[in-house]
């Protein structure tokens, strides 16, 4: 309870105060206007969304749907569910570690899972998406576990339908279901085969195949392109994606991207509140620490891992093999695994490892073991939950940096004050971030792709020509400082002007920290 309960009020300190991201409200395309997404089926006059991508389906879009029906949408609607959801993979991780391990693993690995400042944040934000992706899976091996244990057939179909539900949220769950899969029969083969049956299998089959239908429909229909498409092999080194899954691992990631820092702020914000100002003396107090235990507990954990013995040694044994198989994968495939959304999704298996072997090393210690497996667990706790402060206070002095820009929301209120046809989205990270905390309601363009070519074909210029030419078009464009694609702003400037049209700025929107992110302007006739 102390575990989630710190886990759940980190996560209300963090949530109201960064921009909404594009990928955290990219599944709002689903159901919120302007519709969009890879595939969708219609039965009679309703329209069923599958997927968004060829690796990213409309799981999480539709548990929100009744969601912001019922509450509208906002900050609060957009992130609370994925906090609680978190709660709940931390929860079950504890049940999941007390069954395999007892209950002295469990209650250490909970506690270094809720005090993980790069799992709290990467869950709240949640722009992996990663937060369905580790509640299915817990909850899975959970219910998998139990079978075994119990050898319920209900809890075998329950543990593959939400394996299967993984899939369908993020195709990339693959990674860690393959290695979790080969790590099991390469550890534990007898125990595994033990319990198969034709019956079984077939259950197992239907079960994952319902859970994941809508994406095995997508491809079936479309020549697979999920296999086709999500593979492309690295042609790079693999160092960079080593150093960021050990900076994830020491809770250090997000510093520098997610925020922004001192220098980069110009009017930074002082503690203004009881909370605010008791956070700041904590990080003052503790040197403002950006680094957590979590990496050298694990390194720790392989050294005492001979300590441990049969189940105890084979489950830590499972998780580093799972773990391996996992990021191997992504260390393969290119524009994977060198982001912490990524890193994140071998998570809470490190936990587990750490979890597992500290408990059975202390189990060698006699009366002594508790007291010293109590302590350590404690220094690492309050280790995880400085850098949790120092993660807040950052984000609080400095603000969010040009993903997670706070003035999205002003530009939410600008442009719904002013009439407009169309409001067109020069640069990535404006109109999945609009299409939500509009409720769909703002007349968001999303087709204006062309201007970010490097060359425009005929076609190309048609289209740029019909927007600029729009007497009730309105274009939405980062500042050069914001963008991220860089000079596309410029270009479409440049173009009208050859076309003989003229630009009309009519706001420039700053966020709270006084940095210039947005420009809002017209098109007229010179």
């Amino acid at each position: 309870m102390i575990a989630c309960s710190f886990f759940f009020f980190s996560g209300l300190a963090f949530l109201p105060h960064l921009g909404v991201q594009n990928d955290e409200a990219i599944f709002g395309m689903a159901f919120l206007k302007p519709l969009a997404g890879a595939c969708t089926i219609r039965i009679g006059h309703s329209r069923f969304p599958l997927m968004l991508m060829s690796y990213l389906g409309t799981l999480k879009a539709w548990l929100y749907r009744p969601v912001f029906r019922a509450f509208g949408t906002g900050v609060w609607t957009l992130r609370l569910p994925v906090l609680f959801a978190g709660v709940a993979s931390v929860w079950l991780f504890y049940l999941l570690l007390r069954r395999i391990a007892g209950e002295r693993a469990a209650l250490i690995g909970c506690s270094l899972l809720a005090v993980d400042a790069t799992y709290l944040l990467t869950v709240c934000f949640d722009w992996g998406p990663v937060a369905l992706q580790h509640l299915l899976l817990v909850a899975g091996l959970l219910a998998l576990v139990k079978f075994y244990q119990e050898r319920r057939e209900v809890a075998l179909a329950g543990g593959f339908f939400l394996l299967g539900l993984a899939m369908w949220d993020k195709a990339l769950a693959v990674w860690m279901l393959s290695g979790i899969a080969l790590a099991a029969l390469a550890l534990f083969p007898r125990r595994v085969l033990a319990v198969v049956t034709g019956r079984r299998v077939a259950i197992a089959v239907l079960a994952f195949a319902l859970g994941a239908l809508p994406l095995l429909v997508y491809n079936a229909q479309n020549d697979w392109p999920t296999l086709r498409g999500t593979f492309t092999r690295e042609p790079r080194p693999i160092s960079g994606k080593a150093m960021m899954l050990v900076a994830t691992a020491r809770g250090e990631g997000l510093f520098g991207w997610m925020f922004f820092e001192n220098w980069q702020t110009p009017a930074p914000h002082e503690p203004y509140g009881g909370f605010e100002k008791a956070s700041a003396w904590v990080g003052e107090l503790a040197g403002h620490p950006r680094r957590h235990l979590l990496f050298y507990a694990f390194l720790l954990a392989l050294l005492l891992a001979p300590l441990a013995r049969g189940d105890a040694l084979r489950a830590i044994l499972f998780a580093v093999a799972a773990m391996a198989v996992a990021w191997y994968q992504m260390a393969i495939t290119a524009n994977a695994g060198g982001t912490v959304h990524h890193t994140i999704l071998l998570w809470p298996f490190p936990q587990l490892a750490i979890a597992v072997s500290f408990a059975a090393a202390s189990r060698q210690l006699g009366r002594f073991g508790i007291p010293v497996v109590a302590v350590v667990t404690a220094v690492m706790a309050v280790s995880g939950a400085l850098v949790v402060n120092e993660h807040h206070l950052v984000m609080l002095r400095y603000g969010g940096s040009q993903n997670w820009t706070d003035a999205i929301f002003k530009l939410d209120r600008y442009v719904e004050g002013i009439p407009a046809q169309n409001l067109y989205c020069l640069d990535w990270g404006i109109a999945d971030g609009l299409r939500v905390l509009g409720h769909g309601t703002l007349p968001v363009q999303v087709d204006t792709d062309p201007i970010s070519k490097p060359e425009l074909s005929e076609d190309d210029r048609a289209v740029v020509r019909r927007m600029i030419a729009d007497p009730d078009g309105l274009f939405l464009a980062h500042t050069k400082d914001y963008e991220f694609f860089p000079g596309v702003n410029q270009k479409l400037v440049k173009f009208a002007a050859e076309a003989g049209y003229e630009r009309r700025m009519l706001a420039t929107i700053s966020d709270s920290y006084g940095r210039p992110a947005y420009e809002v302007y017209r098109f007229a006739g010179r």
